[in-house]
């Protein structure tokens, strides 16, 4: 008996010493991963303390028992991330914190997501290729598309078609003939998604939380993200935001050479870099981020950054959606739509490559008499134009249009002169003449400057005495140049010709324009800082103005607007904006013609939106009964979209 008790009391205290050892070992464990923790929020307090970081408070944000597959400020690459098949030729790269899963799906041809019912709200961007998704019962294709590099007969701009649907929809997807490419971002995470990944530890449901802001656009409905506004968040970055419930998509922006000191928010962020570079501050340490870089900043996580020589271009992933980039947003969208109606839309006025007697790249358009007037510029591939294939137009407000002139000039910008007639550049017959609207040429206003021909007069404008500015930016096939370089001139009433703007000041000056008191002139600048351009200046990707003097001279050069440029540009570390004609209206707002879009700004130059096109407008004019319709030539195409304002009559007085 004795013995057995022995043994018994031997048996219990080496079951104890194993579960003392085991707890022991757990609680080592717990230890280490406590530290492990407390060690980055030990250095993101001090971090706070040090630089007296300010944020914000919220607390709507729940604990939803997910755990990331990202460790929180550790800069990963996307590639590293497993593929996962989400459906027969369907795979995946998938990654997520504790609110917010991203997706970046490659559909194979005709692959398809079968149809189910959405877990969690949804929001996609078809990235490339094309699908036909489910909405409301019927399948709608949504697509993406690449700009086209501009040149003599390509201008069309890229596309991203867009859908938020919400939790419960009916989902389901078809990848068109080329198969493509999708951004799936759901709020809360699926869980059977994360299954599928192989995640462990999931727990059986998600605390999804409750938040205040609602979606800023509307579910069911297909929209393109270029058509959604620029919004400022800080000087240097501007994003497009798209925001559901609970998820917030930051397409974002940052300027080159740009820098952005710690901060912290309450939100979790999750990053990648889609071009360009960002010395990525994060805690005490700098981490340089590349094109295809993810990293996970978990809430209240110190970071901050220094953009490269091309800019950045990220995609910020928020959860839940920050209250401060809404109330930015709105701010924006107030001031946009004091211009552009929320309901505004661009329509295609005619399509010159189907109705005859056809069009080739529009320019220099004049709203006159209830028409609208533009040249028709013959050009190649290669920028070769020809006279004989160029044509003055006159087109009704529906669309119906005829030649008043063929075959005889490269005409470029026109203007009205206030006797019913229209001032016109013919570009490459280096001179500036005043045309019926029946397309006979009444005299010659402008064709040497200093005892030589003009090279090629591109845009003007005429102020109320009847002077002409124009530009000349040399653009014409002659390789010897009448002139000595790309210049400003002003042709005076009496019918002399002044050079303003000295030669080669501006890299390519291009669209000239009025303020409504006449005392202010606007120049932009279309190419700077190119390889395959024999100038560059200090003029960049900015609108100048100048001090009109009584004589009609300028004086006064400043930076009025800077103008947005594209990626493609940004890449190849260009100035150019492809910016050419303009308008303004009556309040003074300046609309300018780019590749990026009409790109509007107000009298104090402070940039308010973009208006996209299918393709990039070239130059621009208010017309209309009302004068309040923007008309905008762009390549074979003449679009138009309705504002609240009244553009600016010229000449400014009668």
């Amino acid at each position: 008996m004795i013995e057995e008790s022995l043994k018994k009391t031997k048996e219990i205290r080496n079951h104890l010493l194993i579960i003392l050892a085991l707890t022991a070992a757990v609680f080592i464990l717990i230890s280490i991963g406590c530290s492990k923790k407390a060690e980055w929020k030990v250095i993101n307090d001090k971090i706070i303390n040090e630089h007296g970081i300010e944020g914000r408070n919220r607390d709507d944000i729940p604990d939803t028992n997910i755990v990331s597959n990202l460790d929180p400020g550790v800069v990963t690459s996307f590639t590293k991330l497993p593929v996962t098949e989400i459906a027969p030729g369907v795979q995946a790269r998938m990654y997520w914190g504790k609110g917010n899963l991203i997706s970046w799906v490659i559909l194979e041809p005709l692959a398809e997501i079968p149809k189910e019912i959405l877990p969690s709200e949804r929001l996609m961007v078809v990235m490339g290729g094309s699908v036909e998704q489910l909405i409301n019962g019927n399948f709608i294709s949504m697509s993406a598309s690449k700009r086209e590099e501009p040149d003599g007969i390509h201008g069309g701009t890229p596309k991203n078609d867009f859908i938020y649907l919400e939790k419960g929809s009916e989902n389901s997807l078809k990848a068109g003939n080329e198969g493509a490419e999708i951004l799936e971002v759901y709020w809360p995470v699926r869980l059977d998604y994360l299954e599928k990944s192989g995640a462990p530890n999931l727990p059986s449901d998600v605390l999804a939380g409750n938040y205040s802001l609602g979606p800023s656009v509307r579910p069911n409905k297909v929209y393109d993200l270029y058509d959604v506004q620029f919004t400022e968040l800080v000087p240097g970055a501007n994003s497009r935001l798209i925001s559901g419930t609970g998820a917030q998509l930051s397409f974002l922006r940052m300027a080159p050479g740009s820098t952005f000191s710690r901060h912290i928010h309450p939100e979790e962020q999750i990053m990648i870099v889609i071009r360009g570079w960002i010395d990525e501050i994060i805690l005490d340490g700098v981490h340089r981020m590349e094109e295809g870089n993810i990293v996970l900043l978990p809430e209240n996580m110190v970071h901050g950054g220094k953009i490269g020589p091309l800019g950045c271009f990220v995609l910020d992933v928020f959860w839940p959606p920050r209250p401060d980039y809404t109330e930015n947003m709105t701010k924006n969208l107030s001031a946009f739509h004091t211009i552009i109606p929320e309901d505004a839309r661009v329509e295609l006025v005619v399509d010159g490559s189907r109705i005859g007697p056809g069009l080739v790249f529009t320019e220099g358009p004049t709203w006159l008499n209830g028409k609208l007037y533009f040249s028709s510029m013959y050009f190649d591939q290669g920028w070769n134009g020809d006279p004989k294939k160029s044509s003055l137009v006159e087109m009704d407000p529906d669309g119906t249009y005829r030649y008043i002139s063929h075959g005889k000039m490269q005409t470029n910008g026109t203007m009205h002169l206030g006797n019913g007639n229209l001032a016109v550049c013919d570009m490459f017959g280096h001179r500036v003449v005043e045309i019926t609207t029946q397309g006979k040429v009444v005299r010659t206003l402008a064709d040497t400057y200093n005892g030589k021909p003009l090279d090629g007069p591109n845009d003007l404008v005429i102020d109320a005495r009847g002077g002409i500015y124009f530009t000349d930016p040399q653009f014409t096939p002659e390789t010897e140049k009448n002139q000595p370089g790309r210049s400003v001139y002003y042709r005076t009433p009496e019918g002399e010709v002044v050079r303003v703007i000295e030669p080669n000041e501006f890299a390519m000056p291009n669209g000239v324009l009025l303020s409504p008191d006449g005392k202010t002139l606007y120049v932009n600048n279309t190419y700077d800082d190119e390889e395959w351009w024999n100038i560059d200046s200090d003029k960049d990707n900015y609108v100048w103005t100048y001090d009109v003097n009584e004589n009609g001279t300028v004086s006064n050069g400043r930076k009025f607007a800077k103008l947005y440029m594209t990626l493609e540009v940004l890449d190849r570390k260009g100035k150019t904006t492809g910016a050419d004609g303009m308008t303004i209206d009556e309040l003074g707002n300046l609309y300018v013609a780019t590749y990026l879009g009409l790109q509007i700004f107000s009298k104090k130059g402070e940039f308010i939106g973009i208006v996209n096109f299918p393709v990039y407008p070239v130059s621009c004019c208010f017309g209309g009964e009302d004068l309040k319709t923007i008309y905008a030539t762009c390549y074979d195409k003449i679009y138009k979209i309705r504002t609240n304002m009244k553009g600016l009559e010229y000449p400014l007085i009668k």
